[in-house]
């Protein structure tokens, strides 16, 4: 069954730790327009004022773990986007010729974004020779529950998958709610085989194939096909950070004329 989320308003609420361990920033949301339309929008909200999706919630926490925002709840076939050229970065439904897009079938993982994070397309990575594709670093979220659009939750980051789609680098996190029942066994790749078998490869292929549908190719992906470690991952979390905050200190110039407030 192909699923849609409902537009609910103030409802996605979500506790993330702010500085310490039971120190909490509770975040709601807000949804204009009716869903699904090309006015429809979710904006963020903290302590009832909306605020950036992209820049005003913080990448990590104090115990490690990294934030979440959801644009996608699992099962759900909208493919929704935080709006990185407009004010506030509220998600929205995607366009295509005039169109809402969705994808062609349902996603099975909650799908959404590192907040503070941006991947340059005037930066080559020095392996793979593909540029950033412009967006924040989109997260996979395997957990068993289906998250709201819009909540945003703490996350172990364990992984990464390099998709390089259209010549353009996507990286691809997998992550786990800290909220989970199997949280605390997911610590680096190798545990995602082990307590969620086959489901690395599962992801791979979704993403490779998502687009054949509409007659277009298959998704490539660099690093030998591989979902590299949570080393590497971290890795890339920080140096798209460092990209993201030379983009807000004006040391890379705004060329792309996103929205930065």
């Amino acid at each position: 069954m192909l699923n849609r989320p409902r537009a609910r308003i103030g409802m996605a609420l979500a506790a993330v730790p702010a500085s310490a361990e039971g120190d909490y920033t509770t975040y709601g949301k807000d949804e204009r327009g009716d869903f699904p339309s090309m006015e429809f929008r979710t904006f963020i909200t903290e302590g009832g004022k909306e605020i950036s999706a992209w820049h005003s919630i913080p990448l990590k926490n104090a115990d490690g773990t990294f934030n979440f925002l959801c644009e996608i709840p699992k099962e759900t076939m909208a493919k929704m986007e935080t709006a990185t050229d407009e004010k506030l970065n509220p998600i929205k439904q995607d366009t295509k010729k005039g169109k809402l897009r969705d994808y062609p079938y349902n996603i099975n993982w909650n799908y959404g974004m590192l907040p503070q994070t941006w991947e340059d397309p005037k930066h080559e990575h020095p392996e793979m020779k593909v540029f950033g594709d412009n967006d924040p670093v989109d997260v996979v979220e395997i957990g068993s529950g289906a998250l709201a659009m819009g909540s945003v939750t703490p996350v172990k980051c364990v992984g990464i998958y390099a998709m390089i789609d259209d010549g353009e680098l996507d990286w691809k996190v997998i992550a786990i709610s800290v909220n989970d029942p199997k949280a605390a066994e997911i610590n680096d790749v190798e545990d995602v085989e082990k307590h969620f078998p086959g489901e690395l490869e599962k992801i791979r292929v979704w993403f490779r194939d998502y687009k054949t549908p509409d007659g277009k190719p298959l998704n490539k992906f660099g690093l030998d096909d591989k979902c590299m470690n949570k080393e590497y991952t971290l890795r890339v979390i920080e140096e798209t950070n460092q990209f993201y905050n030379k983009l807000m200190s004006g040391e890379r110039a705004n060329d792309e004329e996103l929205s930065l407030e």
